[in-house]
């Protein structure tokens, strides 16, 4: 039957020893969306891809990727995806054309249907000039287009992209947004990345994980108002100000400004004018900007800059990752951190592991048969 989920992730967990690299994850992607896969180093971002493009298997929970599942129909699910990982596996021996045909073949395409395919391939990812070079000539950004060829050269309905930008400079950037936006427009893409303004660009929903638990997931829109709060953003001359008054200290003015009412942050932003800048949050349904202008009246300050609009994606994905207790070590995640969680959840989940399936049960016996050797 017919379904508009393409991907869909069902309490998905992964440990590698006592690291629980993903903790009961959960989401869908629909047809015909394009969805950022955001979160930190360290996050699990690359491991639920790895999951769903059947390179690992899941401790405990499912998947579904275009109504098939990763673990009993694994060739299914590789019919129906295109995969660039981060680093794009190249045979850097073979020209562009040869790859791509070498790719085409793997997939089992003929010769008609690669010739048609290698047209819109070379179309979208601007491949015309580079045909007949050697792979190993080519420079990173033009790697990554023969990545993105390779995933679309059997014309895949789902594109699952781990971090396709990592290392490319500006403008290398530039042209695999646009050619992802390109090729978005007819299929679903899960976009994994910690670069958020290139979510901001081509996606119109995010995932937000941190340590392996899924924190956010919507419209960016939606994601940014999940905090409740609103940015202010103020900007003060440090060289004018009125008669009879000095120019404020930046740690003067963001003390100033964190007194008043409906403040709850302010952080001072890095600015090439001789002036402070500050980003202040405060509730959703309040404005303090008035509150604001009569401060700088008082203090005398030259306001330069005063604004009000929706919190940043930047601070809330800063909210979501490092504000809770359990979250706030990001990347940083030692073994031996690891290793704590894994006996908290343990402790704390005794009843519902009761309720888990063999395979996870035989897992954990393992698992603890491997610490006692050790």
């Amino acid at each position: 039957m017919a379904t508009d989920v393409m991907i869909q992730a069902n309490g998905l967990t992964k440990r590698f020893g006592v690291v629980r690299a993903l903790d009961k994850v959960n989401f869908e992607v629909k047809r015909g969306e394009v969805v950022g896969f955001l979160g930190p180093n360290g996050a699990g971002k690359s491991t639920t891809m790895r999951i769903l493009t059947c390179f690992i298997s899941p401790s405990t929970g499912s998947a579904t990727v275009n109504s098939h599942d990763v673990f009993d129909n694994p060739l299914e699910v590789r019919r129906s995806i295109g995969y660039l990982p981060q680093r794009a596996p190249l045979y850097t021996d073979m020209t562009v054309w040869e790859y791509l045909k070498f790719a085409a073949e793997i997939r089992g395409l003929d010769d008609s249907t690669f010739k048609k395919r290698l047209k819109k391939v070379v179309e979208v990812c601007g491949l015309a000039q580079s045909l007949g070079k050697d792979i190993s000539t080519l420079s990173h950004g033009y790697r990554q287009r023969v990545g993105l060829g390779q995933a679309l050269i059997h014309d895949p309905p789902i594109l699952i992209l781990d971090e396709p930008t990592s290392d490319l400079d500006p403008n290398e950037k530039a042209e695999v947004l646009r050619y992802i936006k390109e090729i978005g427009k007819d299929r679903t893409i899960l976009l994994s990345t910690h670069n958020l303004g290139e979510v901001e660009e081509a996606c119109a929903r995010a995932i937000i994980v941190s340590k392996g638990r899924v924190v956010a997931d919507g419209p960016l829109d939606d994601i940014r108002g999940k905090t409740g709060r609103v940015r202010y953003v103020v900007t003060i001359d440090e060289q004018r100000a009125e008669a009879g008054n000095k120019p404020p200290a930046a740690a003067q003015a963001q003390e100033a400004l964190q007194r008043l009412g409906g403040v709850k942050t302010v952080r001072e932003l890095p600015t090439d004018e001789k002036a402070h800048k500050f980003e202040l949050s405060g509730a959703q349904d309040s404005d303090i900007r008035a509150e604001i202008y009569r401060l700088a009246v008082a203090k005398g300050w030259t306001l330069l800059e005063l604004r009000r609009d929706a919190q940043s994606l930047d601070a809330v994905f800063r909210d979501l990752t490092r504000g809770d207790e359990k979250l706030d070590r990001g990347a940083n995640w030692s073994a031996a951190d690891a290793a704590d969680e894994e006996e908290e959840d343990d402790k704390s989940s005794d009843d519902e592991d009761d309720d888990s399936d063999e395979d996870d049960e035989e897992e954990e016996a393992a698992d603890a048969q491997s610490k006692g050797k050790s």
